[in-house]
């Protein structure tokens, strides 16, 4: 534990993104080129961090931490048991004031699931997050906007929907089908944080290693998106240069997609820029008006790795589907008798 304290407690001392070159070390440094002369993005990256997508509301108008909150954080955190190395659950923990609440978003309340802490033991890279207080930089309050009425009825048809009433009801992920993870856009899941990027004339290639998710192959040297008919669960990706930075437009959603509640009209642009020699700047920004209110864009610094890519290789959720619809009908079985009586 007392190791954990040091890792999180210089994770959390680090500056804003590109904070680790400064002065006249980042004025030399030149991004590397690929034989076709674009920056090369190569290499094996990790999305990791311990900061929450939307901003506490103890950190209200604040975007980022001092040192001395960082620090005094970090120490009260260890001191009441919560694993630093949590991820997610850390970052949770951050937003409450509460020690029980605190402790009680690090617990395992899932019976029929592993517990997620056996596979976040691996040592984060020095400097992977910042002080930010939430990884939302727009708008201003590190929030997701509102819903629009149609975005609202929508969650509330979602909600409505009994899970457990077919198969076709189940979600995407237990399924192992897709991760909203993965992107686009993305966002740094709980474990297997791990992209590697390969890169060649007119295509981009991030190849993530989470779940069954496919590599997104993005070409570079296509103008238009496929036809609005055309739909996919990861959309259709078309990359191009601005100066050195790749800016990736996704559209052709579909519905099941449901980033963050989205629809159909989800439209992501992300923006992968080069800002020294272990990072890489990942800027997404998201926009559907049939969901929000207005578009809100995040960033997430990308770090260089030693690490390698894991084979995932999920399918449980398709094998054990019988068995699922099963104690479901069996739980429903109970309800009526337990009304009956």
């Amino acid at each position: 534990m007392r190791c954990s304290a040091i890792i999180v407690c210089v994770l959390l001392a680090a500056g804003p993104v590109g904070a680790q070159t400064q002065g006249a070390e980042a004025e030399r440094w030149t991004a590397p080129r690929t034989p076709d002369g674009r920056p090369d993005l190569q290499g094996i990256w990790t999305t990791q961090t311990f900061t929450p997508l939307q901003r506490p509301e103890r950190f209200a108008g604040q975007e980022f931490l001092t040192e001395e909150e960082a620090a005094q954080l970090t120490e009260v955190l260890t001191a009441e048991g919560v694993d630093p190395l949590k991820g997610g659950a850390f970052a949770r923990a951050l937003g409450e004031a509460d020690a029980e609440k605190r402790r009680d978003t690090t617990l395992q309340t899932d019976g029929t699931h592993y517990d997620n802490a056996m596979w976040l033991r691996t040592q984060r890279p020095k400097g992977l997050s910042s002080r930010r207080t939430s990884l939302i930089v727009d708008p201003p309050d590190g929030r997701i906007p509102p819903r629009t009425q149609e975005g609202r009825q929508r969650a509330a048809a979602r909600r409505e929907l009994r899970g457990y009433d077919s198969y076709a009801n189940r979600p995407l992920p237990e399924r192992c089908l897709v991760w909203a993870h993965e992107g686009p856009p993305m966002v740094p899941p709980p474990y297997n944080d791990i992209y590697q990027i390969f890169q060649s004339p007119g295509y981009v290639v991030l190849f993530p290693e989470m779940a069954n998710n496919p590599a997104r192959i993005i070409p570079t040297n296509r103008q238009a998106h496929l036809p609005a008919g055309v739909r996919q669960w990861s959309g259709d990706s078309l990359g191009r240069w601005e100066g050195d930075t790749l800016v990736v437009d996704t559209t052709n959603f579909t519905d099941r997609t449901a980033f963050q509640g989205s629809g159909e009209a989800l439209h992501v642009v992300e923006r992968f820029t080069r800002v020294d020699a272990d990072t890489i700047l990942y800027e997404f920004t998201v926009d559907d008006p049939t969901t929000w209110e207005r578009s809100w864009s995040v960033e997430i610094p990308m770090v260089k790795t030693d690490g390698r890519l894991f084979e995932y290789t999920c399918h449980e959720g398709n094998y054990g589907m019988r068995n699922t619809l099963r104690g479901a009908r069996a739980a429903d079985r109970r309800v009526a008798d337990d009304a009956a009586r």
